[in-house]
C-alpha cells in the first residue's frame, strides 16, 4: 500500500476539522485492495461529544456500512497517534495495521505514553507504522494550538 496517499487523505480529513475549529485530527480506513472505505475528522465540539474523535466515527461509520464491527482486513491511518480510546477502539474492531504521522507524547496509547495496540495481555494485537508524514501532521497540530492560544490573548 502507499502509505503516503492514504496519509494524505488523512491529513485533508485534519484540514476539514481545523477549518471547522475542530482539533485537526484526520482518519482514513481503507481496505486491503487499497480502496478507501470510509474518512472522518474530530467533530468532538460540533457534537459536544467527548467521544466524538476522527477514529471513533469512522470505526462507527464502517461498521454500520459493512454490518459488523470486525475489520480485520482493513488499515487505518491516522494523522496523531490514537488516545487510550480510540486505541482500544481499533483493538476491539481487530484491525490489521494503524499508520499514524504524529507522536502524541501527551495521550498516545499506541507507542508514546501507553501500548494498548500491541498489549500481549490483549487477544489482539496490530500492526504499526509510525511517522508517515510526520512533519506535515506534527506542523498542522501545531499550528492549530498556537493559534488557539493567540486568540485567547
Amino acid at each position: 500500500m502507499n502509505d503516503e496517499k492514504f496519509m494524505q487523505l488523512a491529513l485533508s480529513e485534519a484540514k476539514k476539522a481545523y477549518d471547522e475549529g475542530e482539533v485537526p485530527i484526520g482518519a482514513v480506513l481503507i481496505d486491503e485492495s487499497g480502496i478507501l472505505i470510509y474518512a472522518e475528522h474530530n467533530r468532538i465540539e460540533q457534537l459536544d461529544d467527548a467521544t466524538a474523535h476522527a477514529e471513533i466515527l469512522l470505526l462507527r461509520g464502517a461498521a454500520e456500512k459493512f454490518g459488523r464491527r470486525k475489520l480485520s482486513s482493513c488499515t487505518i491511518y491516522v494523522t496523531v497517534e490514537p488516545c487510550p480510546m480510540c486505541a482500544g477502539a481499533l483493538v476491539l474492531c481487530r484491525l490489521k495495521r494503524l499508520v499514524y504521522g504524529a507522536v502524541d507524547s501527551k495521550f498516545g496509547a499506541c507507542e508514546s505514553l501507553f501500548n494498548v495496540t500491541n498489549n500481549p495481555a490483549l487477544n489482539h494485537q496490530l500492526k504499526i507504522t509510525a511517522g508517515v508524514l510526520e512533519k506535515d501532521c506534527r506542523e498542522l497540530i501545531q499550528n492549530f494550538f498556537m493559534e488557539q492560544r493567540s486568540l485567547k490573548f
